[in-house]
């Protein structure tokens, strides 16, 4: 059997971390007078009580990891964190279900954006906090689990990336620990730089740091229920969209740049078609507005680049109810939602290196049709393809789109109309946010679902986020076996 003392310890330890974010609120809370502050001390003392019982239980096995026991820490470590972090939820003056404040905190651990929450505007500030930490937390580990962990365990062509990471298993836990110092203090600056930014540009500071915490872990997260829309800024706007931006590049590059590589992020090819996608279907949508709603090309632009970044890089903050745009805009954002940013980035969706990789092999597959005898190779970066990588690829697509399928059809048999349900698989694998028609819509939220589909939903983040893969290997009957 699998020794899962290394994975107690290490969910432990992210216990602990959990606990003293949950600090945070509670002083915020209890400095302006919120009886909620209780319960974020509450549930960060019940939750500091479970991670060092779990530390101090298997410290003695907490060195290493091998590869079947981090498939394990990345899926559980997800469903704990979730279930400790839906606690102040709970306990607070909202007084929360069970199932709604575990798919608020699943929405938020998994920077997915989607909310049962009404009345933004009016809670106190400690939940809005605590909403904004956790998809900060949840950018965080995204990032170390893609760079760290997902090369190692060969999911959906991440082994791709392995030189990047590091090439024994043995070293698994200091390499995290590593990239995660390093990581930690880039979002940090990000963090720091675009709250100050957005303060200046009329936010109060509790609304700056929220959104620069929401922004910069591409999780969408707002103060209000009128999400970004409700500051009607183009300066806000600006600002948000190029942190949005910033957080679907890899957050490898800007490491290396920071030691002197100061032009590996242009010369990145993947960076290079993450822009141009954007920027093409920025200009698309901008004409689109001008032509058939006659609206003025400034703030068409600014439509169009706010709401098409934030749809593709998982953000899910809305500026205005693009619902209302009609059926070519609500198509491209329905399909953008699906492309995402760059491997090593908090964005979410499939990744621009899984379409960079099938695009190169089918490049190449027609070269072949024509000169059967001639050798081309697809590349990525400059460097060979393995023909493992566009299996796995290609072997990723497949399981995404057959689980998004069938979480579609799940939703529908519960009564959802056909977009809702459609919309809402894709949004929850993709960890988008907002979905499309007018109940979950960018001017709506997830609130009026049924237990049932809420569920649903949080598995559908859940896969979505973990890369399929990494869960679909635990129902594996050899995975278990010694």
């Amino acid at each position: 059997m699998i020794d899962l003392r290394p994975v107690f310890f290490v969910i432990g330890v992210l216990l602990v971390i959990l606990s003293l974010g949950m600090g945070i609120p509670a002083a915020v809370d209890a400095f302006v007078g919120s009886p909620d502050w209780l319960a974020f001390a509450g549930g960060g003392a019940t939750t500091l009580f479970f991670g060092i019982g779990m530390v101090l239980t298997n410290k003695s096995h907490g060195v290493n990891l091998s590869v079947r026991q981090a498939f394990l820490v990345v899926t559980l470590a997800w469903l704990v964190l979730t279930l400790f972090a839906s606690l102040p939820f709970m306990f607070c003056e909202l007084s929360m279900t069970f199932t709604d404040a575990y798919f608020e905190a699943m929405s938020g651990i998994t920077t997915t954006g989607s909310t049962v929450i009404v009345g933004l505007d009016s809670l106190p500030p400690g939940i809005l906090l605590w909403r904004a930490i956790l998809q900060w937390l949840g950018g965080l580990g995204i990032i170390v689990m893609a760079l760290s962990i997902l090369p190692i365990l060969r999911v959906g062509g991440m082994q791709m990336f392995r030189a990047e990471a590091f090439e024994t298993e043995g070293k698994m836990l200091p390499r995290i620990a590593q990239l995660s110092g390093g990581i930690c203090m880039i979002l940090i600056a990000f963090t720091v730089g675009i709250a100050v930014a957005l303060y200046f540009a009329g936010m109060t500071w509790l609304e700056a740091f929220v959104h620069s915490l929401t922004t910069i872990a591409t999780g969408g997260y707002s103060t209000s229920d009128g999400s970004v829309g409700h500051f009607d800024s183009p300066a806000v706007e600006g600002i948000i969209t190029v942190g949005m931006v910033g957080g679907g590049i890899p957050f490898l590059l800007y490491l290396r740049t920071l030691r002197g590589e100061r032009l590996c992020i242009v010369r990145d090819e993947q960076v290079q078609w993450y822009l141009g996608i954007m920027t093409g279907v920025v200009l698309v949508l901008t004409v689109w507005l001008v032509a058939a709603h006659d609206e003025p090309f400034g703030r068409a632009f600014r439509w169009a680049s706010f709401n098409a970044v934030s749809i593709m890089t998982g953000t899910g903050y809305a500026s205005t109810d693009y619902g209302l745009w009609g059926s070519f805009p609500t198509g491209v954002f329905f399909f953008l939602m699906f492309v995402g940013g760059c491997y090593g980035s908090t964005a979410c969706g499939m990744k621009i290196f899984r379409f960079q990789v099938l695009y190169a092999a089918t490049v190449a597959q027609i070269h072949r049709m024509i000169q059967p005898h001639g050798v081309f190779i697809p590349r990525f970066n400059k460097r060979p393809i393995p023909d493992e990588v566009v299996t796995s690829v290609l072997g990723y697509f497949f399981i995404f789109g057959f689980v998004f399928a069938m979480l579609s059809l799940a939703l529908n048999l519960l009564g959802i109309d056909f977009i809702t349900a459609l919309s809402g698989a894709g949004t929850a694998m993709a960890n988008v946010g907002p979905g499309l028609g007018t109940i979950i819509g960018p001017a709506g939220n997830f609130q009026a679902l049924p237990d049932t589909a809420k569920w649903l939903l949080v598995a559908g983040m859940l896969v979505g986020r973990l890369e399929v893969f990494t869960i679909f290997v635990l129902f594996s009957r050899k995975f278990w076996k010694t």
